[in-house]
């Protein structure tokens, strides 16, 4: 398989939802660590996505989502291909609608 290996940016909205669903991860049962294997898929997400982000089709206008492993939640993002960059534009639950991610561009 070809790995491409992009760079990687994101809007500062980003971390905030990070923060807030493991923040509800962790709300549910502190003593299961969700947050953490939360936190850790996504990481994995982005990782696999960095590698080739081709693999995940546009769904809206350029924006293509990766879904983690375990997890309803999508890593919305961009491709750059002259600047060979990646821009996570969010990471949103899948039952939140695309207005929150819309607003963002």
């Amino acid at each position: 398989m070809i790995e491409f290996d992009f760079e990687l940016d994101y809007f500062d909205e980003v971390e905030g939802d990070i923060e807030i669903a493991k923040l509800w991860y962790y709300e549910q049962n502190p003593d299961t660590h969700l947050e953490e294997r939360f936190a850790d898929a996504i990481k994995d997400t982005i990782t696999k996505l960095q590698k080739n982000p081709f693999i995940y089709h546009p769904i809206f206008e350029n924006i293509r989502i990766a879904h983690p492993k375990f997890f309803p939640y999508g890593v919305h993002f961009i491709i750059n291909e002259d600047k060979k960059e990646i821009l996570i534009v969010a990471i949103l639950h899948n039952k939140q609608g695309k207005s929150k991610m819309i607003k963002r561009l």
